[in-house]
């Protein structure tokens, strides 16, 4: 079974926490108008906001009390709408293709020749939501709801939001419509404005077990070996976005030249380590995947309790470097090899 995007999967486990509590919400008649759900990437949060969304549009509020999930049938007329983009009275709003990768998908249409879902998710998307995205909501919320249902709103992430785009979207918040409600979705919430945050009733989503992330892993990847499953579901720290990709990406091979590097104290391979800065520049995706399985062993090692200072003190260095690479466009080589050389001194060190 190949990858489910959140808007087709009616498929969550891990969270029924998080679902309980907006049941509740929906049953006391206490709905908030906004919905801050965050928590690790990958773990399910756009797959949860579509699963709301889908209830609240295919479900008669004289019906909320009889509710024990927020389930809705795939054969139901809402899920394929919302799926296709076609419910009026559903807006997703995410970062838009840049002009270059936008006016591949407008010729692909005036050919008749519409992209699939692999094509569009190999184009380019612009680094933030813009104001002008944003703006779409106000026209959105302005029209008159469809059979007097709610309106619902996604936002896919509030992280993505400019200094712009972020005080737009307060303005909705402070005057919000009648009758509608905002799914704001974000990674790491801690850096949203205050303001956004205050306005916003919280649904947080805890990560997944390990059981939960080899469950998902033999769903949608059963040709994986049950070997394989569970060593993923190991290194993957609770998220099964971040699984997938490591299954992708042959993950385990590279983690295993990570630990090998890092534990090869005087025996230190130059080779090796160039190795790993090779594969970490030749893209954006493998970076991140390098850095993570590198936090990963480090993680490994200071849950055995022995020289936490020293090792939290390499996990920081690791995530300077990240961020280094990231805001200030340093050398990802020179990166990787720092990282190496720091991270197999102390790993000698502590050893």
């Amino acid at each position: 079974m190949a990858y489910v995007s959140p808007k087709d999967n009616s498929y969550l486990i891990g969270h029924e926490k998080a679902e309980k509590l907006f049941l509740d919400c929906v049953k006391r008649k206490t709905l908030h108008h906004a919905f801050l759900i965050d928590g690790m990437k990958g773990i399910g949060k756009a797959t949860f906001a579509y699963k709301i969304a889908r209830f609240l549009l295919a479900t008669d509020e004289s019906e909320y009390s009889k509710c024990v999930s927020l389930n809705v049938l795939e054969t139901n007329p809402v899920f394929s709408q919302i799926s296709g983009g076609s419910h009026p009275n559903f807006k997703l709003i995410e970062r838009g293709y840049t002009e270059t990768d936008k006016k591949k998908v407008i010729k692909a249409i005036r050919d008749g020749e519409p992209m699939d879902e692999d094509d569009l998710q190999s184009l380019k998307r612009s680094a933030v939501i813009k104001v002008d995205e944003i703006r779409e909501i106000n026209q959105f919320l302005s029209k008159k709801s469809f059979d007097g249902l709610w309106r619902v709103v996604l936002i896919d992430s509030v992280d993505d939001l400019n200094t712009a785009s972020a005080n737009a979207i307060l303005k909705i918040l402070e005057e919000p419509p009648e009758k509608s409600v905002l799914l704001l979705i974000s990674h790491n919430p801690s850096k949203l404005l205050p303001t956004i945050r205050s306005r916003c009733s919280r649904l947080h989503l805890d990560v997944l077990s390990e059981e939960y992330v080899a469950t998902l892993l033999r769903r949608y990847l059963p040709e994986l070996s049950e070997k394989k499953v569970v060593d993923l579901a190991k290194i993957s720290q609770g998220s099964i976005g971040r699984a997938l990709d490591y299954a992708h990406y042959d993950a385990l091979e590279i983690y295993q030249t990570v630990k090998s590097v890092f534990c090869s104290g005087e025996r230190f391979d130059l080779s090796q380590g160039l190795e790993l800065a090779s594969m970490a520049s030749s893209d954006e995706n493998i970076w991140e995947l390098i850095i993570n399985l590198m936090l990963q062993f480090i993680s490994e090692m200071i849950k055995s309790g022995e020289h936490v200072d020293e090792l939290f003190s390499l996990y920081a260095d690791i995530l300077k470097q990240n961020q280094d690479v990231i805001s200030l466009n340093m050398d990802k080589r020179q990166a990787i090899i720092h990282i190496c050389h720091s991270v197999t001194k102390a790993v000698s060190n502590v050893g």
